[in-house]
């Protein structure tokens, strides 16, 4: 009879994990994604590209965010601008001088006419045919594929959440903003009710204080994941990082640029599997769970080796 007990239970745990796997696998990427950054317990460190492939193809562009889709990317940041007529489109700077073979601001431009320049590479080759696409072109092209950081975007909230709608991908959004506790309250309450994931952006300072994390850290509720960024690696950092994760939070570095993420950046990572290492292994250690990166496919190889990415 033991035996038989044994087995039984034995059959409903394989059952059991059956179910799970199917269940997984008849989960979009999108799907995967969000599932891990909303699972405190889960190892998978997110991987999120900046601005897309801009080193094979032009920032904020199209074939730029279908490449790192290819890749395994988990989220894709871009960065939204709005035309004369309002039509939402993707620019990281306010201007097309450096991006594009035009001049003027895009608020001057309708969206006929910002179609007709042509966009830059990083080296600043102009492209023959590729022009700045809008957000719904964008967003219709990470649907179910990827989760999408909408930044410069907090000024045109009901206007994302509009297009989000419209493409049937408000749950693929991820929004974030900086400022007191009071303010990214409110931020968090606005996309919180719209369906959308919100991440305040926090600084632990030189002289290793932050009070916007203090006074999270004193009560209300925790946002699913933070932004942290710092200068200096210094021990205050340690403990904020160790808070944060006790809470439950995912926690998002910028390992895009030195002066964000304590030098622990991505060109450091670059010169050899040693620095590799010591920058990407520290900021491991101090528990985050997703980077920004300009190097998305060396990241995702890193973290793969690791067994801390699919």
């Amino acid at each position: 009879m033991k035996r038989i007990t044994i087995l039984a239970a034995l059959a409903v745990s394989i059952l059991a994990a059956v179910s799970c796997a199917r269940k997984a696998e008849s989960q979009t990427p999108a799907e995967k994604a969000l599932a891990t950054l909303l699972d405190p317990a889960s190892k998978k460190v997110l991987v999120a590209a900046h601005r897309g492939d801009w080193r094979n193809f032009p920032e904020n562009s199209i074939p730029a965010i279908e490449s790192v889709i290819r890749m395994g990317v988990d989220i894709v940041e871009i960065d939204v601008a709005m035309t004369s007529d309002s039509v939402l489109v993707l620019s990281h700077d306010n201007s097309v001088n450096r991006t594009t073979n035009g001049r003027g601001l895009i608020s001057t431009y309708t969206l006929d006419s910002l179609k007709r320049l042509h966009l830059k590479r990083g080296h600043g080759v102009t492209t023959d045919s590729l022009s700045i696409p809008t957000l719904e072109e964008a967003l219709s092209v990470c649907k179910d594929k990827i989760l999408v950081n909408v930044d410069h975007g907090w000024n045109w909230f009901p206007e994302v959440l509009e297009v989000a709608r419209k493409v049937g991908c408000v749950d693929q959004i991820v929004f974030k903003s900086g400022g007191t506790r009071e303010a990214t309250a409110e931020a968090m309450r606005r996309c919180e009710e719209a369906g959308i994931i919100y991440m305040p952006i926090v600084t632990i300072a030189k002289d290793g204080t932050s009070e916007t994390i203090d006074s999270y850290l004193d009560g209300g509720p925790m946002p699913v994941m933070f932004e942290v960024c710092f200068s200096k690696d210094a021990p205050e950092v340690d403990k904020y990082m160790s808070a944060l994760r006790d809470a439950g939070s995912k926690i998002w570095v910028n390992s895009i640029w030195g002066s964000l993420c304590g030098y622990n950046d991505d060109d450091r990572a670059f010169e050899s599997p040693e620095e590799a290492e010591a920058a990407y292994g520290r900021l491991l250690s101090l528990g985050f769970t997703a980077f920004q990166t300009d190097r998305p496919e060396f990241i995702i190889d890193y973290l793969r080796k690791k067994g801390l990415h699919d």
